[in-house]
This record gives C-alpha cells, sequence and structure tokens, in this order.
C-alpha cells in the first residue's frame, strides 16, 4: 500500500464518531472535535505545505498524541530535522534552515487553523448547539426535582405536624412517611445527577479552553521569533549596506589620490 494512502487512513480514523453527544459525555464530545481536526488538516495540509506534503503528514501522524490532537511543537521539530538533514527544499527557498522554519511555522498555523475549525465549523456549532440544548434541559431537570423535593417535604411536615406527641404512629402512616423519605432522596440523586453533568461538562471546557490557549501562546511565541529574525535580518542589511559604502568611498579616495598624484607629475615634467 502507498504510503500517501497509509497517511490519509491514519488521519481520517475515527470518522464514525458521532458529531452529537448527550451532556456529560465529554470524552465522545472531545473525540469527535479532535476527529474534525485531523479532518481539516488532511484536507488543508497540501495546500499549506505543498510540495513537501509528505514530509507534513508524516511529521504530523508522528506527533499526534493519545488525544488525536498533533503536537505543533514535535510536528515542528521533526520536519525541521527531516529538511536540514536531507536538504530538502522547494522551487522558491534553497536554503535547508530557512526552509524548515518556514514549513514549522505552517504546521503551527495549520495545527491552529484546524482548531479553530473544528470549534467555529459546523459540526463544532452543532456540538455547542447540543451541549447548550442538554445544559438548558439539565437545568429544567433541577428545578422540577426541586419543586417535587419541596412537595415531599411538605408531605412529610403534614404528616408529623398531624401527630400528637403521645400518638402512635400507624402502620399507614409510617409506610406513607417512609414512603416520601425515599422518594425525597431520589430526587435528591437526580438532582446530584445533573449537577454532575454540568459539572463534568465545566471541566471539559475549561481543558479545552486550557489547550486552545497554548496555541495562542505558540503563535504568540512564533510572532516574537519571526520579529527577531526581521530584526537580525536588518542588522544585516544594515552592516552589509554600511560596508559597501565604506568600500566605495575608499575606492573614490584612493581613486582620488592616485589622480592627483598623477597631476602633480605631469606637473613637475
Amino acid at each position: 500500500m502507498p504510503k500517501t494512502t497509509l497517511l490519509t487512513l491514519a488521519l481520517t480514523f475515527g470518522l464514525i464518531l458521532p458529531v452529537l453527544a448527550d451532556l456529560g459525555q465529554v470524552w465522545t464530545d472531545f473525540q469527535s472535535y479532535s476527529v474534525d481536526l485531523q479532518n481539516y488538516i488532511k484536507n488543508s495540509t497540501n495546500i499549506a505545505s505543498s510540495p513537501l506534503e509528505f514530509q507534513s503528514q508524516t511529521a504530523i501522524i508522528n506527533s499526534t498524541g493519545d488525544l488525536n490532537i498533533p503536537n505543533p511543537l514535535s510536528a515542528g521539530k521533526q520536519v525541521s530535522d527531516d529538511l536540514i538533514l536531507n536538504s530538502i527544499s522547494d522551487k522558491f527557498e534553497n536554503n535547508s534552515a530557512v526552509q524548515s522554519q518556514i514549513l514549522s511555522n505552517q504546521i503551527n498555523r495549520l495545527i491552529t487553523f484546524g482548531s479553530a475549525f473544528s470549534d467555529l465549523g459546523a459540526a463544532g456549532q452543532t456540538r455547542l448547539k447540543n451541549t447548550l440544548l442538554n445544559t438548558q434541559t439539565s437545568l429544567q431537570n433541577i428545578g422540577l426535582y426541586s419543586q417535587q423535593s419541596d412537595n415531599l417535604l411538605n408531605n412529610i411536615q403534614q404528616i408529623l405536624t398531624s401527630l400528637s406527641g403521645t400518638t402512635p404512629l400507624s402502620p399507614l402512616l409510617n409506610a406513607k412517611l417512609i414512603s416520601n423519605q425515599a422518594s425525597l432522596q431520589l430526587e435528591n440523586i437526580k438532582i446530584q445527577t445533573e449537577e454532575a453533568k454540568i459539572t463534568g461538562e465545566n471541566l471539559a471546557q475549561t481543558i479545552h479552553v486550557n489547550h486552545l490557549l497554548q496555541y495562542s501562546n505558540l503563535n504568540l511565541a512564533n510572532i516574537s521569533q519571526q520579529v527577531e529574525e526581521l530584526n537580525r535580518f536588518g542588522r544585516l542589511e544594515t552592516a552589509t549596506e554600511a560596508a559597501r559604502l565604506l568600500r566605495a568611498t575608499s575606492q573614490m579616495d584612493l581613486f582620488g589620490r592616485k589622480a592627483v598624484k598623477e597631476s602633480k607629475i605631469q606637473d613637475n615634467s
């Protein structure tokens, strides 16, 4: 089987995962997000890194971890080392070191774009809509269960109020009291279950936000590095221009001295 086919199969792994996930099913929801991310990378690698698509895809696959998300730093380092060691370049850039840095930055941007697409694309918005609707349903259920708990508590209080201090509790009232207490505990369990779903979703969102924050930090680091490289290039250009002017000035000075010397020789003769 060709290597490109293997790469495509690896990048499309898990396409059968559902787009929608119930509230609290945070792992299934995140898997759906990561599949969208991998699909975007697979469909965009040839645009972002052509004609070095194979090296880019290999680096991305090798840097993908248990979450099915590629590590931009590992992917960038691998493709950079591969380009430098094998002296691979494209038709516009012959310097392997420069080309490796350019491609590494392109991979970082590609993964960041894929993350944004996975959240803001059609499937991502469907997941978010589903989460919001399920959260609203859980909140409505909590309100309903709370109302039922209040009703059960009122029934228990009425039973206890109807009894005097010396009146023995009849078997019927005792059974009803026990039944109400059990129902009250059941309603409390339902409320805690819905709250646990919301808490789990909050944790998942916090982890996801932290994951996106790392991409933002990486982009800021890349921008800082590019600014430093531009400053270095500017300093080199300034030094080169100064050396060129100095050489030209020296040549003009030597030419002037030679002309004066020849003029004096002619005058003496």
